[in-house]
């Protein structure tokens, strides 16, 4: 298969893998708990920025034109516009953000990749968290405070974790992916 056939069908692959992450959402306030954070960030680790920022906009054109991909099975453009778009535009810069980050460092020595992968993972997650508090707080009408209690502080402990298991599953795929 041709290298740029090879990079389509990945990026299909992960755009179809965060929109399974809508069947994981626990509902904790006004954002959910949900795994298309983490596979959003893992599509930008383990595709490079372009590709996995590809994945992301598959995801959120689906969502946008009626797919049920979004957490808890919605979609069109008034989840976009809503409490929690700001989390999904995050997905995208975070997708870019963490693959840049990882693509700039060489990851053939282990113990040289862990701290880049580490730190590009927390950079991803910060690069949802920013833009998602800030639509957050402006469509609820909340004092920053309260954004930040309603929409950071629930989820810091479960994407700790989540960035846990980024690092090996990062570490294993990337060579072939």
């Amino acid at each position: 298969m041709k290298q740029n056939s090879l990079r389509s069908v990945f990026t299909a692959l992960f755009a179809a893998l965060i929109c399974a992450g809508a069947f994981v959402a626990i509902p904790v306030g006004p954002v959910p708990v949900v795994l298309q954070n983490a596979f959003a960030v893992l599509s930008g680790l383990l595709l490079g920025p372009i590709q996995g920022a590809g994945a992301v906009g598959l995801f959120l054109i689906a969502g946008i034109l009626g797919l049920p991909v979004f957490s808890g099975g919605k979609s069109g453009f008034v989840v976009i516009a809503g409490p929690t778009g700001g989390y999904l535009a995050g997905y995208f810069i975070a997708a870019l953000v963490a693959g840049a980050a990882v693509r700039r460092a060489s990851l053939t020595d282990r113990r040289q990749a862990v701290p880049v992968i580490l730190s590009a993972a927390i950079a991803g997650f910060a690069c949802i968290y920013i833009p998602g508090i800030l639509v957050l707080r402006r469509t609820l009408g909340l004092s920053m405070p309260e954004a930040i209690a309603k929409g950071l502080v629930p989820f810091i402990m479960g994407d700790a974790i989540k960035i846990a298991v980024l690092v090996p599953v990062t570490l294993k795929l990337r060579p072939i992916v």
